[in-house]
């Protein structure tokens, strides 16, 4: 399990955290979980990493929330495996849904990273109101995606010549772009422990593949039409999505606020206890 903790005999980690399954469509799907069952709910989803990034806030979201970090299929330690088609915006929302009802999640709140940004801002729009509240941490939004580094997957020659060893060498290196602080090298082989399996370069291709600012840019008028209350919470020194498009953003979309921290793309690891109170504040509104 990693840097989950050390895990008892009922599944529960040595920091409060919890390894559960999901079956959704005939494929279990791993969630990193904290919090009483009977809590409100708060699902929170990845993008181009896996549910390993919400790890070191979730037992601060856990104290008042179910808070539910789930690995989409083919990532984390999740089964199953996708292709451009089943991920796009589009469809991992579905999966998300399903996943949210496989869970017991009628309405719940949502936390969202990186692309997973896009997925919940779909969810927002097209979800059929069960978002009751959003908050986005350095996600992507209108026209900020995707990175170069991203973008070349869409040649499916790039794709087929990913392989385990090129893929954990790009996931290093990204991970140590993405966080502020230096990372030890046991933090560096948790976060990409995942990408030793070919099913999931392939399923880390094909959403780097499917990566389109069109899902975002499409849903801003549903956005202002809803006016979801949405913090947006953002390392100020993101290299990969740039806080100015987090200022466009609450600029354009009714009922976003963006509260500042220190740190990258993934502020979980440079402030935790920033983002933590910033969701917490949000959330519990």
């Amino acid at each position: 399990m990693g840097t989950d903790g050390t895990t008892s005999t009922d599944g529960t980690t040595s920091t409060g955290l919890r390894r559960e399954q999901v079956e959704v469509d005939g494929v279990s799907l791993s969630c990193l979980t904290a919090g009483r069952p009977d809590a409100p709910p708060l699902l929170l989803l990845h993008g181009t990493f896996w549910s390993r990034v919400w790890q070191p806030v979730l037992p601060q979201l856990g104290e008042h929330f179910r808070a539910v970090a789930l690995d989409l299929p083919g990532f984390g330690l999740s089964d199953g495996e996708l292709d451009v088609a089943r991920a796009t915006v589009p469809a991992l929302a579905e999966t998300v849904l399903r996943a949210a009802d496989a869970l017991g999640m009628e309405e719940f709140l949502l936390g969202a990273h990186d692309i997973g940004g896009g997925v919940a801002q779909h969810l927002v729009v097209h979800g059929g109101d069960r978002v009751r509240r959003l908050v986005l941490l350095n996600a992507v939004v209108l026209d900020s995606w995707p990175v170069p580094a991203v973008a070349r997957f869409q040649d499916p020659r790039v794709r087929a010549a990913a392989t385990v060893a090129s893929t954990l060498d790009g996931r290093r290196a990204s991970v140590g772009a993405a966080v502020g602080r230096e990372l030890s090298s046991d933090e560096v082989e948790d976060y990409v422990q995942p990408w030793r399996s070919e099913a999931r370069v392939r399923s880390w291709s094909a959403m780097a593949g499917a990566a389109d600012p069109r899902y975002t840019l499409d849903l801003v008028p549903g956005l202002v039409d809803r006016a979801l209350p949405t913090r947006l919470v953002w390392g100020r020194d993101d290299d990969f999505q740039k806080i100015e498009f987090a200022r466009r953003y609450v600029e354009q979309v009714p009922g976003a606020d963006l509260v500042e921290v220190a740190g990258k793309h993934i502020p979980t690891e440079d402030s935790p206890r920033d983002v933590a109170a910033a969701m917490l504040e949000h959330l519990r509104g």
